[in-house]
């Protein structure tokens, strides 16, 4: 156990984390669903709104490197606390402007998370804080509370998001100014990240002798992780909730209503079955968990693409929730485990941003496959690459030291 790690799960500065991820996760599902109506309704085009998503998008892989990297000079309560102002600024940002360019600014330098995956400036501070407060057995429980925190709060967000629209009718405002009024409160969650933030242990944060690289002796074994990672999240683009939603109404003529109980369900499904990944991972080791868990949920995704009827695609996309997310917090812990303390706040950024901007690379490929074809192709790519990724996972790294000791490996399976 590193010198830093405590009692694991009861530390109150691990309850800290855990709730004001929760409190970030409601709020970013709040402006996810918010954000395009909100800008919709402001008049602008398609093209501008899609410059302001792509702005958050970039800005935010940008930042969440950039603190990443600087974790092991500056201090990791510190980089939190400036996470919050950011957060909270970001918030008045879009509440103060209505015009393109400086949204653009704002969405750019800002927080605003508008995707379901997590790529923000909190990521990689966070895991590395709670990596510090928690020895290696505790982890994976850890993170998995940590991830399960945040989907179920996003998704309560997601449903609120409703609210100002529902709001303006009551009271007789305009919708756009109830909207707008809204981030507000997305402010207000960064000032209540601020405040909690703010009682973190001071001693977690220390920063001691620290190296002139913010990877170094775990570089290599860093970097590989990633690109196997990406490879996982790229086949993983084919197949974001929007075009599983699609693909089932174009080939089975789905209806809104009943696509949505089915993702509510398959949500809750991969949020629940998070917390069997820490005893998995206890037994067979955090590698083997990642991949043996993975692997059915691929082959599940290639079943449903050959799905003769609605219900057995339901049935496929239904099962495989329940194993698609258990590699999660698995892999947050193995990053965690196999670098120097010093380096866990890099290694978050390193492998996590990668994977978000692999991810967006692959759905509009899905899109074009769907426009010709309502044959699951997407499924069938998605399910065949993430079973190579965990192939090669399970080849390359199956016997990779899951401690602080790993950081000596000199190469694959080494």
């Amino acid at each position: 156990m590193d010198t830093l790690s405590l009692v694991g799960a009861n530390d109150p500065d691990v309850r800290r984390i855990v709730t004001g991820r929760a409190v970030r996760g409601f709020a970013d599902g709040f402006v996810s669903v918010l954000l395009a109506q909100y800008l919709t309704n402001l008049g602008f085009s398609p093209v501008q709104v899609g410059a302001i998503v792509t702005g958050t998008l970039l800005g935010s892989a940008v930042l969440t490197l950039g603190f990443g990297l600087r974790g092991h000079r500056v201090g990791l309560r510190s980089l939190l606390l400036v996470a919050a102002l950011v957060m909270a600024g970001t918030g008045v940002g879009f509440a103060a402007f209505t015009w393109f360019w400086p949204l653009l600014v704002v969405a750019v330098v800002g927080t605003l998370n508008p995707s379901a995956g997590d790529v923000s400036v909190f990521l990689p501070t966070e895991q590395a804080y709670l990596a510090e407060r928690v020895d290696q057995p505790r982890r994976p429980h850890v993170f998995a509370r940590y991830n399960l925190a945040a989907i179920l709060a996003a998704a309560v967000g997601a449903l609120a998001s409703a609210l100002p629209a529902g709001v303006a009718h009551r009271v007789g405002v305009s919708v756009v100014d109830a909207q707008r009024a809204s981030f507000l409160g997305y402010a207000v969650a960064g000032l209540v990240i601020l405040v909690l933030y703010r009682r973190l242990s001071r001693e977690a944060a220390a920063v001691v002798d620290a190296p002139r690289r913010a990877l170094h002796t775990s570089r290599r074994t860093v970097l590989e992780l990633t690109a196997l990672f990406s490879v996982d999240a790229a086949a993983g683009g084919f197949v974001v909730t929007s075009l599983l939603v699609l693909w089932l109404h174009l080939r089975f003529d789905l209806s809104a209503g009943s696509t949505a109980t089915v993702f509510f369900v398959a949500g809750l499904l991969g949020a629940g079955s998070q917390l069997l990944a820490p005893r998995l991972s206890a037994r067979i080791g955090l590698v083997r968990t990642m991949a043996f868990t993975h692997l059915p949920a691929s082959m599940l995704l290639v079943l449903a693409a050959f799905a003769p009827t609605s219900g057995l695609a339901i049935a496929c996309l239904l099962t495989r929730a329940l194993f698609a997310q258990m590699d999660v917090p698995a892999r947050q812990s193995l990053v965690m485990a196999v670098v120097m303390p010093d380096e866990r706040a890099a290694a978050a950024s390193v492998t996590n941003v990668p994977r978000s901007l692999a991810s967006a690379t692959t759905p509009l490929l899905a899109g074009v496959l769907l426009t010709h074809s309502t044959f699951g192709w997407p499924l069938v790519i998605a399910g065949l690459g993430k079973m190579a990724y965990d192939l090669a996972l399970l080849r390359l790294y199956r016997d990779l030291p899951e401690s602080a000791g790993a950081r000596r490996v000199t190469g694959p399976g080494g």
